[in-house]
């Protein structure tokens, strides 16, 4: 028969068996810790670095695997780009490539699920996942760029865009058949060199847009925008983009999205002045005066002159 005493060392002893299986958890949890923050700071630095090796090796995929491993809230930060703002609007980053807007303020755009910034040697777009093609895409001109250009040969060699998730993006054969044209929104004759020409050819540049609306009163748009361009005194900010009804129509297996509109801002940084060009995607269109900004911010939201 054992005694008190006995009996209150056992006692004890199983007493304390849980906390030795908390102590190992809370270890184990403080190791896991330790190591996700120093994948995030390698991840960090190494973006710092060679912004363009994340894209290679596919920046989605780490933090995939990052949020295996711990709680989404942990690492909700270091995928959204910017905060939503009260109205229900973000602020865009576009850090590696701010000259392309306005005082080097990057626009303020609705929120929307899987917006993308993506930069070139002559443009930035933000893209739309969800619609396949971009939400805005950017340029800064003036008569010495475009006088580059002129001298640039058309390619024509449409490619795919590789940074994007492949279920994220537009394919050539989403176009094929469809009846619509490859829209560019910065146009190939604004490129002033072979690299800007070749990139300018990618589908995140691209809308479907009908054909006879983007030979014809686009085309026009985008000459008229040059003539401007080659007059002006200095830097010419031109941000274009589509417009969507509340259910488009969608081309190909990717379901690239069909917009209604498309608009063409332009901003004079020397003068001040600002118009924005607005063109119905349809075969009949024409265009018609330009609006002002401000309607054109209440029509779409987008505010993109800082």
């Amino acid at each position: 028969m054992a005694t008190k005493k006995q009996a209150g060392r056992r006692t004890a002893k199983r007493r304390s068996a849980p906390r030795k299986k908390q102590a190992g958890g809370g270890f184990a949890k403080l190791l896991k810790t330790a190591f996700l923050s120093a994948a995030v700071s390698f991840a960090a630095m190494l973006w710092a670095l060679h912004p363009q090796l994340l894209d290679q090796i596919g920046v989605d995929r780490i933090l995939a695997n990052l949020e295996q491993a711990q709680p989404r809230q942990d690492v909700a930060s270091t995928r959204q780009a910017a905060p939503a703002a009260h109205d229900g609007h973000i602020q865009t980053s576009f850090a590696q490539c701010r000259e392309f807007f306005p005082h080097q303020t990057p626009p303020v755009v609705p929120a929307r699920p899987t917006q993308r910034e993506l930069c070139f040697s002559s443009f930035a777009i933000l893209y739309s996942g969800q619609r396949k093609t971009p939400v805005l895409v950017a340029e800064r001109l003036n008569r010495q760029t475009l006088i580059a250009a002129q001298s640039i040969a058309r390619t024509d060699s449409f490619y795919e865009e590789a940074r994007l998730p492949a279920s994220e993006r537009a394919g050539l054969d989403d176009y094929r058949g469809s009846g619509f044209d490859r829209g560019h929104m910065a146009p190939a004759g604004d490129m002033p060199d072979d690299q800007a020409m070749a990139q300018s050819f990618s589908l995140a540049n691209m809308i479907p847009q009908a054909p006879q609306a983007n030979r014809g009163a686009w085309n026009k748009i985008e000459q008229d925008t040059r003539k401007y361009v080659m007059r002006a005194k200095g830097d010419v900010y031109v941000i274009s983009g589509p417009v969507y009804g509340d259910h488009p129509q969608t081309i190909g297996a990717a379901r690239v999205a069909v917009p209604d509109y498309t608009f063409k801002v332009v901003f004079d940084a020397t003068t001040g002045r600002s118009w924005v060009h607005w063109l119905a995607n349809s075969p009949d269109a024409r265009p018609g005066a330009p609006i002002s900004y401000e309607e054109f911010v209440k029509r779409t939201g987008l505010r993109v002159l800082g």
